[in-house]
């Protein structure tokens, strides 16, 4: 199913706001990692929740390094990670939708059309663990997150996608989130780069999880109970590793929101052109490819920002577009037929969507959209991509197999009633965010924050094994949210609708 990435993006604003700085000698907020000694904080709000922010996986990808593939970070002595981070290169659009119109949470930073914090040095990662650390009884399972964001935009800052309630809370599990090159500078696809490096927003990605499993366990994690959890493009980027790294995948399971390889926001430019257009705004025109690439370097970050959003809020034509391109390394073509061959790694999956996933991709309009445009684009482009990605890897035996379908409806997430369980609704509650705008949630709402919680740490922690609704697996369906926290469902009649569609 091909869908406009433009249309996928979730967060693209920044802006800072004040961080609380606790510098503590406790032991379990200092943390000796492969590239040197991180010191953490705490909040007066989570006491029971470290956070090291913002340390670094890579190098700058500057200068020489813009448009390559990330290289591990160097030693850096000692750090204070108090501060979340900027994040990668990126801006906002002014066409109105959800995002940007009623819940600016999802934004970075919380607000929307702003320039900062953002950077082209943005190779980071954050860490939430609980108290205690290394001196725990027993090593906790991560979950690694993949923000959303059309491979457009994202980052680690955005208010609804911090999981300090959740780890306060549970005090089971620890949460990464780490920021990857995104748009031109993450999926340039330019003439001058050789064809297997032109994915390195996805090459992030995997530096990213090295690290992890490298440094996770000073932190009181357990290497072997990594699983990797993503929304939206972050979960299609999480599709697209376990095809691409079958032996060696590190994860021991994968959670896909709303997301999956059958989704298709490709680029599809075999000529270049959409790089080579933004390169001829800065005099980097009419030059061979090593000599644009070597030019486009030299442009400043800001300045080929600034130029392609007000292009793309001009509507102007051609339209440019930077998102993954097939390169047979990272990004395939038959996904189907690769997983019939086996060339799929075997990991536990929880797949699944949301039951108004397409209201966020239709006209917005604050009275209300297109009901029957959304329930078609949250079937073609949401559900059924959903269900192929789960029979998928039924078939290919790559382990238990979970699906979910969220369906909460709740004002102080969706405030306009016919958002309903819209494209990111359920991230609130999994972060345990939800009652921290718009309102207290109601008695259901953290029921099934909780449901979700305890089903998702509960995956990890087990590859799959243990989960604990009564009948879910084997194809059946768990619906959150929808009058009882959660519940099997018959999904049936819905997926019979899917039958005939053409999907990778």
């Amino acid at each position: 199913m091909r869908l406009n990435s433009a249309a996928l993006i979730v967060v693209t604003a920044a802006v800072s706001r004040p961080i609380v700085e606790a510098r503590s000698c406790d032991v379990d907020l200092t943390i000796q990692t492969t590239g040197g000694i991180v010191h953490g904080t705490v909040d007066s709000a989570t006491p029971a929740v470290r956070k090291f922010l913002g340390i670094p996986y890579a190098k700058p990808p500057v200068n020489d390094l813009r448009f390559a593939p990330p290289e591990p970070a160097p030693p850096f002595g000692e750090l204070d990670a108090t501060e979340l981070p900027p994040s990668c290169m990126q801006y906002a659009l002014t066409s109105p939708m959800v995002t940007t119109n009623e819940v600016l949470e999802f934004n970075l930073g919380g607000l929307n059309g702003t320039t900062g914090p953002i950077s082209e040095d943005c190779l980071t990662l954050s860490i939430w663990a609980p108290r205690g650390g290394r001196k725990t009884k027993k090593a906790l399972p991560v979950l690694i997150f993949f923000y959303g964001g059309a491979f457009f935009g994202g980052g680690t800052d955005v208010p609804y996608q911090l999981p300090s309630q959740w780890i306060q809370r549970t005090q089971g599990h620890i949460v990464v989130s780490f920021n990857h090159r995104d748009n031109i500078f993450g999926f340039p696809n330019a003439a001058g780069l050789p064809l297997e490096n032109q994915n390195v927003g996805l090459l992030d990605q995997r530096l990213a999880i090295e690290w992890v499993r490298d440094n996770i366990a000073a932190f009181g994690g357990d290497p072997e109970r990594i699983g990797l959890w993503g929304m939206s493009s972050g979960a299609i980027s999480i599709a697209y590793y376990g095809y691409t790294y079958i032996d060696d995948p590190i994860a021991n399971s994968i959670i896909m929101d709303s997301g999956n390889e059958f989704i298709d926001i490709l680029t599809v430019d075999p000529i270049h052109g959409n790089f080579t257009f933004v390169a001829s705004q800065f005099g980097c025109g009419e030059l061979s490819p090593v000599e644009e690439l070597s030019c486009m370097r030299k442009v400043d970050a800001f300045a080929i920002e600034e130029f392609m959003k007000t292009y793309y809020d001009a509507g102007e034509t051609p339209s440019i577009t930077f998102s993954p391109i097939v390169d047979n390394r990272t990004v395939f073509e038959n996904y189907s037929t690769r997983a019939q061959a086996g060339r799929i790694a075997r990991l536990p999956a929880l797949i699944g969507s949301n039951a108004q996933d397409g209201v966020t991709f239709v006209e917005y309009n604050p009275d209300g959209v297109d009901v029957a445009l959304a329930d078609q684009m949250t079937m073609f482009y949401f559900f059924c991509p959903t269900h192929e990605a789960a029979k998928t890897r039924i078939a290919a035996y790559t382990g238990p197999v979970y699906r979910y379908l969220y369906a909460g409806n709740f004002t102080n997430i969706s405030p306009r009633g016919w958002m309903g369980a819209w494209h990111g609704a359920e991230l609130p509650l999994l972060f345990g965010t939800h009652a921290q705008y718009r309102g207290d949630s109601t008695p259901l709402e953290y029921a099934t924050s909780q449901a979700m919680q305890d089903a998702w740490v509960r995956f990890v922690a087990t590859a799959g094994v243990e989960m604990t609704v009564e009948g879910w697996g084997g194809g059946n369906v768990v619906e959150f949210g929808n009058e009882v926290a959660a519940m099997v469902v018959d999904t049936t009649e819905m997926e019979d609708s899917c039958s005939g569609l053409q999907l990778g």
